[in-house]
């Protein structure tokens, strides 16, 4: 008579490595499809081996950042739709890093969960992959935990690593910003990774709205899930030919913290950014945040980017060419302010009114 199989004691705490193994198989086809010549190891391996091609680098720079998507997660989780969060999360770090003139070499994700459903990990993965294919990056490896007890049931935490390559020479540092730069603005699709919580507070709390309800006053009728799962753009394809013109004097990724704190990040000592609010139109759904959240207009500008995802510092005498350079690659940009003498980190033209953001200035 066969003899009867117990779950293992791993399984009984809650840790179903037979789950982990069939999702990992498939995650490692996933990683394997981002490789390129440079990747000399297999996923699975204890490190990623990569060997970059440093020609033509005259003084070659690593570049490193980490992040994560934060609590858009939730609201994938609500829409029972995780396939776009991974891209989001590789377009961020790859944003984080070319703002300093680098372009992406390799990745490393993250993904920890209280119980760990394999199809839920390979989506999470699937969308990694994808962004990773989309930047010319290789997915060289990561880490998967299952952590019953401090995740709950149905979350997920995913964050990532990346690794550029710079030229010291070229590096983007703000140190070459001067008084009379001028401000362009990259259009985003939306929040991007940033200011879910006060987002989902304000849709779905004080407005009782739900993921398919159409956003009032929103002239493109566009849904509450649409709007907040829309990918974090990666700005990498059309910025990469103008990383060495030197009218390119600094690049700014809106995150969290908006233009009010991402522009001083690149701004010299006794420099500011004077943004011309109007200059661009803030799309619609930022308005009924405002209104239906009671946000004061100071506070939208700090914790959502309104509409703009990357801000370019440019010589005066070198805006047509890197506009054109830019508008050749399909990439829209919207002049937005000038850089000034000053200490005031980023000083807001408003048309002298708050209803700035609710009626145009």
């Amino acid at each position: 008579m066969a003899r009867s199989r117990k779950p293992s004691a791993y399984a009984r705490a809650g840790v179903d490595i037979a789950a982990q193994e069939r999702g990992l198989a498939e995650v490692r086809k996933l990683a394997r499809g981002t490789f390129g010549p440079a990747v000399l190891s297999e996923i699975g391996s204890f490190g990623g081996l990569f060997r970059p091609d440093l020609t033509g680098l005259a003084e070659p720079v690593l570049v490193a950042s980490a992040d994560g998507v934060g609590t858009k997660l939730a609201v994938a989780r609500m829409a029972d739709d995780f396939s776009t969060v991974g891209r989001d999360l590789v377009n961020h770090c790859v944003n984080d890093i070319l703002v300093q003139g680098a372009v992406p070499l390799f990745f490393l994700d993250y993904v920890g969960a209280g119980v760990l459903d394999a199809d839920r990990l390979v989506e999470l993965v699937r969308g990694v992959a994808a962004g990773c294919r989309e930047n010319g990056c290789a997915l060289l490896g990561g880490e998967t935990a299952e952590m019953p007890g401090f995740y709950q049931p149905g979350d997920y935490e995913l964050v990532g690593f990346i690794v550029g390559l710079a030229d010291r020479g070229a590096l983007l540092d703000g140190s070459r910003v001067r008084a009379g730069d001028l401000l362009l603005g990259f259009p985003s699709a939306g929040l991007h990774t940033n200011g879910y919580s006060l987002a989902r507070q304000v849709f779905f709390e004080t407005m009782g709205l739900g993921l398919r309800d159409r956003i009032p006053g929103d002239p493109e009728r566009r849904r509450v899930g649409d709007w907040l799962l829309a990918p974090h753009l990666s700005y990498l394809a059309p910025l990469r030919p103008l990383l060495s013109h030197p009218g390119l004097h600094a690049l700014a990724h809106i995150t969290g913290g908006g233009l009010t704190d991402n522009l001083p990040r690149v701004l010299p000592r006794g420099l500011a950014a004077e943004i011309r609010f109007g200059s661009w139109e803030v799309p619609a759904p930022y308005r009924v945040l405002q209104e239906r959240g009671d946000i004061e207009l100071e506070e939208m500008l700090r914790v959502f980017n309104m509409g703009i995802g990357m801000v370019a510092v440019v010589a005066p005498d070198a805006m047509r060419e890197l506009s054109r350079g830019l508008a050749a690659a399909g990439q829209r940009i919207h002049p937005i302010g000038t850089v000034r003498e000053g200490e005031g980190g980023v000083v807001y033209d408003l048309g002298l009114t708050e209803g700035a953001l609710e009626g145009g200035p």
